[in-house]
């Protein structure tokens, strides 16, 4: 059997030491956004009565309304974020991130994650809202639960459905903000969104894990 000497030992566990700190920065735990009781986090915008918690799940069904999450006050910039979302038919949402409340209107800061699978809309789930779309088929099905994951790291932007990914996106070097929407990339907080009143979209077991800056 071979012997190591103590010095060789010490500098060992050293390393595995080093190594546990980078590691658990990389490997951060995942955070519940939602205790699955309340609305105790997330702040409505406008028409309030368009947002109810149903069995675990925040569903959002009538007049145009934004649910931003206000748990945190550390805004969120590289992450991984999951959660599971269910549409009735031809119901229309949205995942935002790196976006700002604002008290109405269609939130103008960050990126949207589209929920569709039949509205009318083309754009689908699973994509990057007028950056990267997913046209016409949708990855998931109507009345079902499905897995919508979203990273962020540095620059790029990737979308899962279900595990399969939809979206692999690079925002280009010096890519200036838009007059009516930015769709950069800078930090800030999630919102869902309730688009109209034509079907409900259920959102639950939301997720975040931050990533090192």
């Amino acid at each position: 059997m071979r012997r190591f000497t103590p010095i060789v030992v010490h500098l060992v566990a050293l390393a595995l030491l080093g190594c546990s700190v980078v590691c658990g920065q990389e490997e951060a735990e995942w955070v519940a956004l939602t205790d699955g009781k309340s609305m105790e986090g997330w702040k409505v915008n406008e028409n309030p009565k368009s947002w109810t918690m149903v069995d675990g799940a925040f569903v959002g069904i009538g007049e145009r309304s934004h649910l931003f999450y206000v748990g945190d006050d550390k805004p969120f910039k590289n992450f991984e974020f999951k959660a599971k979302v269910k549409c009735q038919p031809n119901a229309n949402g949205g995942i935002y991130f790196h976006t700002q409340y604002q008290d109405s209107g269609w939130p103008k800061h960050g990126y949207e994650a589209q929920v569709n699978n039949t509205h009318g809309d083309r754009k689908k789930s699973g994509g990057l809202y007028d950056v990267q779309d997913v046209l016409d088929n949708s990855p998931a099905k109507d009345g079902e639960w499905f897995d919508y994951y979203i990273k962020v790291e540095g620059k790029t932007i990737t979308i899962k459905i279900n595990d399969k990914e939809t979206v692999k996106y690079t925002e280009p070097e010096g890519k200036k903000p838009g007059q009516q929407f930015t769709r950069v990339l800078t930090e800030g907080t999630f919102g869902l969104q309730c688009h109209d009143p034509g079907a409900a979209v259920s959102y639950k077991e939301i997720q975040v894990r931050r990533l090192p800056d």
